[in-house]
């Protein structure tokens, strides 16, 4: 059995043969946690979403319903992967890279479906997801100088994109139209206020960051 101590192995103290192989076989197996098989089924989610939305025109309202379906699948998916991964230790490099992939491409495959459908001016899709790739662009812009937690303002835009998102893939009539639009209008505000904010963070986490290499270089330089 790889990875048994040496006195089960003989009692030689040397590595047990094909050993890395196990080693590597037992990182390979830590992938497939119940935080990673949720992101991955949030991506397969993605293409069976547009697949449903798009049926029939994508105006048929029982289609529509079934995209709702896997829509907030994948938004309750995105709640638990995470919290799982942080509170069971399953935090993989796998799930550092696919999670956020995910996130993006569920709202964006929404967004975009919606807008050329004819439901969501392209310009709040334009706005959406502008932020959100300039924010993940951003993020690799000062990943050496630390990491921007997430604040309360982000959960309340992610909550309130998936909402709107949402209510607009339903076929919704009446009061409830009236609404999600109202919902949307809160998400796009949200959207561009905790943008401003992440990117002001960002420039500050950056500029600290700069500053303390720069201090750190004096104190080991010599003749300083």
């Amino acid at each position: 059995m790889t990875g048994a101590p040496a006195s089960a192995a003989g009692g030689t103290g040397r590595p047990v043969p094909g050993g890395k192989l196990g080693a590597a076989a037992v990182n390979q197996a830590s992938l497939w946690n119940i935080a990673n098989i949720l992101t991955m089924v949030r991506l397969v989610l993605v293409p069976a979403f547009v697949v449903l939305m798009l049926q029939d025109g994508g105006y048929d309202p029982a289609w529509r319903a079934w995209a709702w379906a896997a829509f907030a699948v994948a938004m309750i998916t995105d709640i638990f992967d995470g919290h799982l991964a942080r509170a069971y230790n399953l935090v993989t490099d796998f799930g550092k890279i696919a999670d956020p992939i995910a996130d993006k491409a569920i709202m964006a495959a929404g967004l975009i479906c919606l807008s050329a459908l004819g439901d969501l001016p392209w310009w709040v899709t334009g706005v959406i997801l502008f932020r959100e790739l300039g924010i993940t662009l951003m993020r690799f812009w000062v990943i050496r100088h630390g990491v921007i937690p997430a604040s309360r303002g982000g959960k309340m835009k992610t909550l309130a994109q998936g909402t709107a998102v949402g209510m607009y893939v339903l076929a919704l009539t009446g009061p409830l139209a009236t609404l999600r639009f109202w919902v949307m209008g809160v998400a796009v505000v949200l959207t561009v206020v905790t943008g401003l904010d992440y990117v002001r963070q960002a420039v500050v986490l950056r500029r600290q960051g700069l500053a303390a290499e720069r201090a750190e270089r004096s104190r080991t330089e010599p003749g300083r």
